[in-house]
């Protein structure tokens, strides 16, 4: 090669290399600090890979900033640790926004059409108005998932969930061996997508059902599409199998007869012309989320009540004291467990429940700035991510106290209101524009489960040498808000000594507009 042909493409490359550091190092004094980082940005991906979900609670430990910088390849994020400031942010959802978020990730892991692509995109920022796929979205997501409207949701999972306990039960004297999270996906799988997709559910295809969660246990590599045909080739295929059964599913209409939250969501899609082949791939999102917290969530909740046996006898007196048992004429006995009930007067099964959620809660909700905006005396410019971690918020002693490591059951109890922090602390739904709108029925299907598997069984482990030891959650899949474990926990099940062969369960929720308040806009929903 020439010798100055040589150095100028050296030099090139050099300069070149100078200009892209610097553009990732770009960082203007007005911005929130820097996060300590031995190597620029080596140092965050090093600790973003090692600890996943706890790494900015570690950054946090050491600078104790509300808010902080840390510049990754390509894209510079500001991560936020106050609760204040995570409020401040949720009311300023036009300069920090998250359905440019949504829109692109939709795309991207359903691997809709371009057409597709541009129409969901169209007005991402609201400029135009609120109309547009996004914001039309919100509302129907809001006003499908509003307690009022999600009375047949209720009744149909109910009916289902309690079909699968009745076939869990062991005759008396006998034992059922499971694994307790495998039985819960299945069981939840079913119940969920069909309460919400109708009596054409795809799901009811067990294939489908599979195929799903492959697909689930392979997103990271179509988030990331680098050569996804090559590292995410499963996931692909596995999410081609759901898409084949919803444009089935679609194009029988399917959607007449399922739940207003799918009907309304398939109205936006309509009016916005998407084509009905992209609606069906898009559906998976709507899949992962009405299904992929709900399960860890009611894992983890069985699995704390049950390693404590005094929260366990507590719980199951509080719940037994529910139970209404009716005789009929011919001497069969009902037991109804009432979802409304056990909300008004169930209040450690209650407290469990959300503890469970503030302990293993994982979630990270992400803006765009798109603008540069001031906030609380800090420059946000726009173009950069915003990161909320749930892990910093609910591992802040400096909010829960000496304790928050440790599982309390007794935590929300409404006499120790005072000893905890503000309701705008407990992040696990999120908040503000993008709070969790089925965190209602999420939460109903939970506890049907808890009390119904207190009311009915005695459950124990049967790695003995473990007992209840916890499983590690290493390993959750990218689109978890919530911990999943790293291995199955197999359980012994038998029928509770004084559960009588022949009795009828039946679990209900009355309908009424009252909830179980646990986030900040809670207190607004009567």
């Amino acid at each position: 090669m020439d010798p100055r042909l040589w150095l100028a493409t050296v030099s090139g490359a050099v300069t070149l290399g100078y200009l892209a550091i610097r553009k990732l190092l770009d960082y203007d004094p007005r911005e929130p600090p820097l996060a300590p980082q031995r190597i620029p940005i080596i140092s965050h991906i090093i600790g973003l890979y090692k600890r996943t979900y706890n790494y900015y609670s570690d950054v946090y430990a050491a600078t104790g900033a509300p808010i902080f910088t840390v510049p990754l390849p390509g894209q510079k994020m500001y991560v936020v640790s106050s609760p204040d400031l995570i409020q401040s942010i949720q009311r300023q959802h036009r300069a920090f926004s998250i359905d440019p978020i949504l829109m692109k990730f939709s795309s991207i892991i359903a691997g809709s059409s371009k057409e597709s692509d541009a129409i969901l995109q169209h007005n991402v920022y609201g400029d135009d108005g609120d109309h547009g796929v996004a914001h039309e979205s919100h509302i129907a997501l809001r006003d499908g998932t509003k307690p009022s409207n999600i009375d047949e949701m209720n009744r149909d999972m109910l009916r289902e969930v309690s079909s699968s306990l009745d076939l869990l039960e062991p005759p008396i004297g006998q034992t059922k061996r499971i694994k307790l999270y495998s039985w819960l996906r299945t069981t939840l799988t079913s119940a969920t997508t069909r309460a919400v997709y109708g009596p054409m559910n795809p799901y009811n295809d067990q294939s489908i059902a599979d195929a799903f969660w492959e697909f689930e246990q392979g997103i990271m590599p179509i988030i990331i599409n680098i050569l996804p045909t090559l590292f995410a080739r499963k996931a692909i295929a596995a999410r081609a199998k759901v898409s084949q059964a919803f444009y089935k599913y679609y194009t029988s209409n399917g959607q007449e007869s399922a739940s207003l939250l799918t009907r309304l969501r398939y109205g936006v899609a309509t009016r916005n012309k998407l084509p009905v082949e992209d609606i069906a791939k898009i559906e998976i999102g709507g899949t992962i989320a009405i299904m992929v917290n709900t399960i860890p969530a009611a894992f983890w909740t069985l699995f704390y009540v049950h390693a404590n046996p005094a929260l366990l006898a507590s719980i199951r007196a509080e719940v037994e004291a529910c139970i209404e048992t009716a005789r009929g004429e011919d001497g069969t006995v009902t037991r109804t467990i009432n979802i409304v009930t056990l909300k008004a007067n169930c209040p450690l099964l209650l407290s469990s429940y959300q503890e469970t959620l503030r302990y293993v809660g994982m979630g990270t909700p992400v803006r765009e700035v798109t603008q540069d905006t001031y906030l609380d005396g800090y420059l946000l410019k726009k173009g950069a991510l915003i990161q909320m971690p749930t892990r910093v918020v609910h591992s802040d002693p400096k909010l829960w106290g000496e304790n928050v490591n440790d599982f309390v059951p007794e935590r929300f109890l409404p006499e120790n209101k005072s000893s905890r922090p503000k309701e705008s602390c407990f992040r696990t739904f999120g908040g503000g524009k993008t709070l969790c709108p089925g965190r209602h029925f999420a939460t109903n299907e939970i506890l049907a489960v808890v009390a119904v598997f207190v009311a009915r069984l005695e459950m124990e482990p049967v790695d003995k040498e473990k007992g209840w030891e916890a499983p590690t959650s290493w390993n959750t899949g990218a689109a978890g808000q919530i911990m999943a474990p790293d291995r199955d926990v197999e359980v012994d099940i038998k029928r509770r000594e004084g559960v009588e062969e022949g009795w009828r369960w039946v679990v209900r929720v009355d309908k009424g507009d009252k909830v179980f308040r646990m986030v900040t806009e809670d207190f607004g929903d009567e």
